[in-house]
């Protein structure tokens, strides 16, 4: 669940830099996929620290 959350977090962290940085939609886009991956991946990290630890 972490990590599913953690991916919409990334995505719209995305959506937002491309948005200040005056980009169009493919910027948009490739923001919205990079930032989601990048923060899927830590959400997956921190979701099996908190099952490890749990």
């Amino acid at each position: 669940m972490i990590a599913i959350l953690m991916t919409l977090l990334g995505g719209y962290v995305g959506w937002r830099t491309a948005s200040k940085r005056g980009g169009d939609r493919n910027d948009k886009l490739q923001y919205i996929a990079v930032y989601a991956l990048l923060f899927s991946i830590l959400g997956l990290f921190f979701g099996v620290l908190v099952d490890r630890f749990n």
